[in-house]
């Protein structure tokens, strides 16, 4: 073996994804509302970009004023140049600003009226969406906290519980005293912490700063609530089988009736456990659906783009004109050239992608058309390989396709992921997707004994003689998801006969 440094030629064939490539891929992949956003962006870094005002229809008609076929054209106007130095200056500003400050073709003479309209009405209603900012839980507390008499020590340490707290967390104290307070602690400021998280437990909503559930739900409690004294007790004692509705358990511990423990656990569900959720702030994006569907009088659901909803470009006719009539230098034309093929190809990408979304949407429609008619119960196995075939495209662009994008049907808005599910095979063999495994294992559940309800086990004999093959560790799986409790969680104590002796704990198991 001979090592040596050396000059050679190789030809080696690498496949690269052009920037332009890579733009089109993003374009397809963004929803509408990012996609508006994108668009307004390359407005303001583009000013060759303009709105072009799709065309009216007959409802608004009437409402265009009618020109007189002799009155004369309103002249264009045009930029001021300067002859004698070729606007070689104001060229070099206007490049320069098309860098550093895009607000500077807002008000350029190339914008149309409509869109300084369009523009001022953009952010009109982006200032009127804007949602007021809620009351926090920490102002909440503090403002509470401040109309009390305390000594400044506790009143401190009462601030820094309250800055501990997470209204997403239900408002729990999940910080230790200790952890507050620079150690070594001193009796004194023990008992002051003490004393400071009483005095936080005790504002409103009752049960805040607990430190566990038990103490929470005991923090709400009120002498002159029903039931009182058993209520201590089962939160106390029993809150484990309470959750495990080990009923006939507590029944032996407690002596209590099956009758008086269900009334007792029913005044308990009135307790609130997490008592500063109403203070969490939960953001619900607002869904734009990028395509709709339509049932034509022949049966058959037709796709169709709003194109109101989507913005329509063209390059504007002055700079055509401006590169086409000879007058600009080679700085401009090579300027105006540059901002046209960008402007272009964002165009095509922009139809491209309306044309890709229209196609993988119209596929995914026709093959789940029994799921828009009669209900999510007949949706089909459907994935996205399927579609890529039948389309002619990588499954890599039909998945860019339904990224975030939203359909408009008359069953709502859905997500177009939410038509590609799997599936398996019933006892006929044919194939059986998942949403539809969920819909039955839920009404065989809805329809069980619930003095005896199904063990998961007794679930995969009642699914087999609905003709569908489902392993035990499927229906365990899908019940959890589904949010469905165990067999012993979901039986009704109130129709078991008491015939039970209190000794008795076969049944509590």
């Amino acid at each position: 073996m001979r090592l040596s440094l050396g000059l050679e030629t190789r030809q080696v064939q690498v496949q690269k994804l052009a920037p332009r490539m890579i733009q089109s891929m993003e374009i397809l992949q963004l929803p509408m509302m990012a996609l508006q956003e994108r668009i307004d962006q390359e407005m303001n870094e583009n000013p060759l970009l303009e709105f072009q005002d799709p065309e009216p229809d007959d409802r608004d008609a009437e409402d265009r004023e009618v020109e007189h076929p002799d009155a004369p054209a309103e002249p264009e106007r045009e930029m001021v140049l300067d002859e004698q130095r070729d606007n070689v200056d104001d060229f070099q500003r206007l490049d320069d600003l098309d860098r550093e400050l895009p607000e500077y073709f807002d008000d350029s003479p190339h914008r149309s009226a409509n869109r300084l309209e369009e523009d001022a009405q953009r952010r009109h209603d982006t200032m009127a969406n804007v949602a007021s900012r809620p009351e926090s839980l920490q102002d909440h507390l503090l403002h509470q906290l401040g109309e009390l008499d305390l000594e400044p020590a506790v009143r401190r340490i009462a601030e820094r519980i309250i800055s501990t707290l997470d209204a997403r967390d239900g408002g729990y104290f999940r910080t230790s005293l200790e952890d507050l307070l620079v150690p070594p602690l001193t009796s004194q400021q023990q008992e002051q912490a003490e004393q400071a998280l009483a005095v936080v437990q005790s504002l409103d909503p009752l049960g805040v700063a607990a430190r566990d559930l038990r103490e929470c739900l005991l923090i709400q409690l009120d002498p002159e609530r029903p039931y009182f004294e058993d209520l201590r007790k089962l939160i106390s004692d029993h809150l484990e089988d309470l959750r495990d509705n080990r009923l006939p358990a507590i029944r032996k511990k407690t002596g209590l009736s099956l009758e008086d423990i269900q009334a007792v656990w029913a005044e308990l569900r009135k307790l609130n456990p997490k008592p500063a959720a109403e203070f969490a702030d939960d953001f619900v994006p607002t869904v734009t659906p990028d395509v709709q569907v339509e049932k034509g009088t022949d049966g058959r659901y037709r796709v169709i783009v709003d194109e109101y909803r989507t913005p329509q470009l063209r390059i504007s006719e002055h700079y055509r004109r401006r590169l086409a009539n000879g007058t600009a230098t080679e700085e401009e034309r090579e300027f105006i050239r540059r901002k046209i093929d960008a402007a272009q190809w964002l165009i095509d990408s922009i139809q491209q992608r309306r044309n890709t979304l229209v196609k993988v949407a119209q596929a995914i429609v026709d093959y789940q058309q029994r799921f828009l008619d009669e209900g999510p119960e007949h949706i089909e196995p459907l994935k996205m390989q399927q579609i890529a075939e039948q389309v002619g495209v990588h499954v890599t662009t039909v998945s860019r396709a339904v990224d975030d994008k939203w359909i408009q049907t008359p069953r709502g808005i859905l997500a177009l992921r939410r038509f590609f599910v799997g599936g398996t095979q019933s006892a006929d063999g044919d194939e059986v997707a998942w949403d539809a495994i969920r819909l039955k294992l839920q009404e065989v559940i809805d329809q069980e004994d619930k003095s005896k309800p199904y063990s998961d086990d007794e679930l995969v004999k009642r699914m087999g003689e609905q003709g569908l093959k489902v392993a035990r560790r499927t229906i365990t799986k899908y019940r959890q998801k589904m949010g469905i409790p165990s067999s012993r969680q979901r039986r009704d104590w109130s129709q078991v006969a008491e015939a039970l002796p209190v000794g008795d704990d076969q049944s509590s198991s």
